[in-house]
């Protein structure tokens, strides 16, 4: 039964509760996801319960001229030899969780048995036990616990048994055998007692895992993601809502952005097996700590532009346009460094993103003894909108508008020869 977290596979993002967070990003499960889940997680739950120990089960039956037989089917020899589950469906509890149903199961089992009757006669061996008709229904609840990770709980559980046969070898079993019939009975009720305390032990073990799970995964050596469930999934009767935190920060310094997210919804589609949405404080948030790493920079050379291009990252090619740099450092190579002035911001509108990016760009001449000098800096003011979209299962995208705007930081001797060439450039940009 453990297993069971299979068929929750798709919801095991689940996260610690931040409560009172607004969402920066929503996950979507529909029915088909869960169904989709569940061919997954069948397989495997088959495969984990050939390794489940089954509990000792002892009692007492009365047979008719022996009177009363002591008997212990032991759980320490009891192991699941053949199962199958050729009909299961699950499904969405709104408000609560996932219902799950198991029918006409079939399980064959076996081990050591031992016999005491009239006080001083016993016996043991071995048994083979089959089970079939096997049918479960429980509802898997989902809450967050005390630290906000998910809990799963079952409830309402009701299990049957059709039939239960026992045959037992070894010792007097040939005598046995003439009264299993009384057994059978027994070690059905009995069975049947134990299937729904067995479904909700295994379950419980899934909430081990859920502790372990992380709330922050590193993302490079600049930023981690926290994704900590911001309230409790919302259950609906045709899907399951996550709403996740989302939100960047430099490894191990938590500092707040001067912006917040804002409410958002996915849209009602429920074709798919799986929606999600990003909102644009996610994207904001890793500019605004990127930013701060001073990880949005480039430094550009000469050896980065490629050997058929025919300009050259020196002085000689900047000859034609600003010749005062060409006469100062003559046949030097040059370098750029593009930086963020600010972090970069994203805004979503319906099929359409919208990048703003303030950089400079500061130029330097490289001396003979590698010195950096700098020449002229920059300002570089950019709004890139793209239409976007899905085509054939791929995100895909179309440059809408593109504005630039590019201005000197600072007065040079030669800085009118640079605006000038803005100025002859820039409808080109």
């Amino acid at each position: 039964m453990l297993s069971l977290c299979c068929i929750l596979a798709l919801l095991a993002s689940f996260c610690p509760d931040t409560s009172g967070t607004t969402a920066g990003v929503k996950v979507k499960l529909t029915q088909k996801g869960l169904e989709y889940g569940q061919k997954i997680g069948i397989p495997i739950l088959l495969k984990k319960l050939k390794a489940i120990d089954l509990p000792e089960m002892n009692g007492s039956v009365g047979v008719f001229l022996i009177g009363r037989v002591a008997y212990s089917l032991t759980g320490s020899e009891m192991k699941v030899l053949n199962v199958r589950l050729p009909q299961s469906a699950v499904g969405l509890v709104p408000g609560i969780g996932v219902s799950l149903i198991i029918s006409d199961g079939y399980i064959d089992t076996g081990g050591n048995w031992r016999v005491k009757f009239l006080g001083f006669i016993s016996d043991s061996g071995t048994f083979d036990l089959s089970v079939c008709g096997l049918t479960i229904t429980t509802t898997i609840t989902i809450k967050s616990d005390g630290t906000g990770r998910p809990m799963v709980r079952s409830a309402n559980c009701e299990a049957s048994l059709s039939h239960a046969r026992i045959r037992l070898r070894g010792g007097a079993s040939w005598l046995y055998n003439m009264f299993n019939g009384y057994i059978n009975k027994k070690v059905r009720k009995e069975l049947q007692r134990k299937i729904c305390p067995l479904v909700s032990e295994n379950i419980q073990k899934i909430n081990s895992y859920m502790k372990t799970l992380n709330v922050l995964k590193k993302i490079d050596r600049y930023a981690e993601i926290e994704y900590g469930l911001t309230e409790s999934p919302v259950v609906s009767v045709s899907s399951t809502e996550l709403s996740l935190k989302g939100e960047f920060y430099n490894i191990g310094v938590h500092k707040k952005p001067a912006f917040a997210p804002t409410p958002f919804s996915l849209p009602p589609n429920e074709r798919n097996m799986l929606y999600m949405g990003i909102s644009a404080f996610t994207a904001n948030s890793a500019g605004f700590v990127y930013k701060n790493a001073g990880a949005l920079r480039l430094r550009i050379t000469d050896k980065m532009i490629p050997r058929a291009f025919p300009y050259r990252l020196n002085t000689k090619t900047f000859e034609a346009l600003i010749p005062q740099i060409a006469k100062q450092y003559p046949n030097m190579m040059m370098k750029l460094l593009v930086k963020a002035a600010t972090a970069p911001t994203v805004t979503f509108a319906p099929n359409n993103v919208t990048l703003q990016a303030n950089t400079t760009v500061t130029v330097y001449a490289i001396q003979p003894n590698t010195t950096l000098t700098t020449l002229f800096i920059l300002n570089v003011d950019a709004s890139l909108s793209a239409h976007v979209y899905v085509i054939r299962k791929n995100l895909a995208g179309k440059l809408k508008e593109q504005l630039l705007f590019l201005y000197p930081s600072y007065e040079q001797t030669w800085m009118h020869e640079v605006l000038n060439v803005l100025c002859i450039y820039e409808p080109l940009l």
